[in-house]
């Protein structure tokens, strides 16, 4: 397991990738998500493997994509933080309600991250779809809760990020970074309410 890698995860249309901007603009080292630049990769060359023409080798390439993301963060030396981790594949095979491949729970397990995880909840006020996100809000809440599944049942500590604005959540991933660090400040537990 690595101590330094910090992710951050959630459903779409959470503010996760802004919250990652923002660490990355205060000196961070942070890893952007797969599945977005995937995606706009496919829609470039007209290709197949996309979440609404082939999620299984879409799934597949993001798994490559984060184990290949995971050994590159290995090269620096402090806190890196991560838009998603391998275990939002587990959430992404739960989400389509199919048996996660055992390779796919074995990366799970061999490239570990920190214990606390940070997950926006589904925020209604601030989603909305793009070239890439095209899930409706129904589906944006599905995924936070296959992410709540995958993690938990991979053994992290989700720690719900605030509906507040950027400082705020960028302040509260520090304070709680830094807790983590020292073993201290339980994380709070995900309710339906939190959603």
């Amino acid at each position: 397991m690595s101590s330094r890698f910090v992710v951050i995860t959630g459903g779409p249309g959470a503010g996760k990738t802004t919250l990652l901007n923002s660490l990355r603009q205060a000196g961070h080292a942070c890893v952007d998500e797969a599945g977005r630049q995937i995606i706009q990769d496919q829609l470039s060359i007209g290709g197949q493997a996309l979440h609404t023409r082939d999620s299984r080798l879409f799934a597949e390439i993001m798994l490559s994509w984060e184990i290949r993301s995971y050994r590159q963060a290995g090269r620096h030396a402090g806190v890196v933080f991560f838009d998603r981790g391998i275990p939002d594949l587990v959430g992404y095979h739960l989400l389509l309600g199919r048996p996660v491949p055992e390779h796919v729970t074995a990366a799970a397990e061999k490239f570990r991250y920190h214990r606390r995880v940070f997950i926006a909840p589904p925020w209604p006020q601030i989603y909305a779809t793009d070239s890439e996100r095209q899930q409706d809000f129904t589906e944006a809440v599905r995924t936070y809760e296959a992410m709540v599944a995958a993690y938990t049942m991979h053994g992290y500590d989700l720690t719900v990020l605030p509906r507040s604005d950027i400082a705020s959540r960028r302040d509260f991933v520090a304070r709680h970074h830094t807790s983590v660090d020292v073993g201290i400040a339980a994380s709070p537990e995900i309710r339906a309410a939190d959603i």
